[in-house]
């Protein structure tokens, strides 16, 4: 009897929801999938080319969203949930990349799969809901300013001959020096994609506005040559498919460093998952299960490290998305990792032609969402202590890193 109680406890969702399944559930899946498909390839490059690193292109961006997403829906705990590469984590994968290299990211990811396991497994998922709000609205806005800093390059399209530094006062004087380089083409491209993004979420609220933005941007610069930098002339054409898998090579030497920013990594993961699984909640008077949903994040992210990807975790407005478009079951989930990775064989060679200054104004938006204004705002009404907690993580993020924002926070 334990045993079957332990075994119902972390069944996924995917299991539970097949059955009662049937052919007009699919069909919503079906049509979720798709939609909510097309709405994470923007996003999932965008992700990729913010952390600022060439190792780091947007194909690694979507390889992450096939692979995590994927195995996010089909062991997660929530029946809703749509994994892949998210904003909270740019600024750690700059970090890390930036001192052990792209090997040493994907050892930190893989540590972090292996730490959601077992937070799910020690019954930690009703513990991380209890970490003070003023932390992870610091750190969520933090992040947003410093994703935000990291775009100016591409979106006023500036040459700058050399690597731009990390630190956040030594790249706004890097900025500064080379602001007379402005690209005027490429700021009209990243306005003119804000705009098509912002009025369509206006007047069609249900299109895919993030990609609708993205491919004016394209049809635009293309058909009329523009002088702008494009995802091919920086990276390249994408692969034609994914990668084979492989377990990553180990620096031992490095391990006990990593060990910190992993942990960082699976904490994050734990919060937004578990956030996001919530306001799904929330949409749908559904439960989730919130440690059968924290090993179904380690299993994504475990896998995302094996084909080279990013860390992943549940996506909030993709999830919204999905339920939006009429998504039941995990097979939604499952669907929408199809369907990026059939775009990925089909149409990749065509994402060359994307200009960064899109994705730029993509990034843009993303951050004025993920900053949260109304709500830091509001918490700076607050008690002395909240504000106190919540200045030190958001200032502690945007001027060192993350990882002391979290501990000190």
């Amino acid at each position: 009897m334990g045993v079957y109680c332990v075994l119902e406890m972390y069944t996924p969702s995917l299991f539970k929801s097949l059955k009662e399944y049937n052919k007009k559930t699919f069909l919503s899946d079906l049509t979720a999938g798709l939609t909510v498909g097309v709405v994470a390839l923007p996003l999932a490059m965008a992700f990729a080319i913010a952390c600022g690193w060439a190792e780091i292109t947007p194909s690694t961006g979507l390889i992450t969203a096939v692979v995590a997403g994927f195995m996010i829906s089909l062991l997660g705990g929530s029946k809703f949930q749509i994994g892949g590469p998210t904003g909270a984590f740019v600024v750690i994968i700059a970090g890390v990349v930036g001192s052990f290299g792209m090997s040493g990211l994907i050892l930190c990811t893989l540590m972090a799969g292996i730490f959601l396991i077992l937070f799910g497994v020690l019954r930690m998922g009703a513990l991380i809901r209890f970490i003070p709000y003023p932390v992870t609205t610091g750190f969520t806005s933090g992040i947003a300013v410093t994703i935000f800093c990291t775009q100016i390059k591409d979106l006023l399209g500036l040459s700058i001959p050399t690597a731009v530094p990390a630190e956040f006062v030594q790249k706004w004087q890097c900025y500064f020096e080379y602001f007379h380089t402005i690209n005027w083409w490429a700021l009209g491209i990243s306005v003119f994609t804000i705009l098509v993004i912002l009025i369509t979420r206006r007047y069609a609220p249900k299109a895919p506005f993030m990609l609708v933005g993205m491919l004016a941007a394209t049809i635009i610069c293309t058909v009329f040559n523009l002088p702008v930098e494009t995802i091919g002339s920086r990276f390249g054409e994408l692969p034609k498919g994914l990668p084979m898998p492989g377990f990553p090579s180990v620096e031992w030497a490095a391990l006990p460093q990593l060990v910190k920013p992993a942990f960082v990594i699976a904490l994050l993961a734990a919060i937004e998952s578990l956030l996001s699984a919530s306001v799904a909640d929330g949409m749908t008077g559904s439960r989730h299960h919130p440690n059968t949903e924290l090993i179904g994040q380690g299993a994504g992210n475990i896998a995302s490290a094996l084909f080279g990807g990013l860390p992943a975790t549940g996506a909030i407005a993709r999830t919204a998305t999905n339920i939006r478009s009429g998504g039941k079951t995990p097979v939604s989930g499952i669907i929408h990792a199809v369907t990026l990775l059939l775009i990925l064989l089909l149409a990749g060679q065509y994402a060359a032609i994307v200009p960064l200054p899109a994705l730029a104004g993509i990034l843009a938006i993303v951050c004025w969402n993920m900053a949260e204004v109304s709500t830091f705002c509001h918490l700076l009404t607050g008690p002395k202590q909240d504000r106190a907690v919540l200045m030190i993580t958001f200032v502690l993020t945007v001027l060192i890193d993350l990882v002391v924002a979290v501990e000190v926070g």
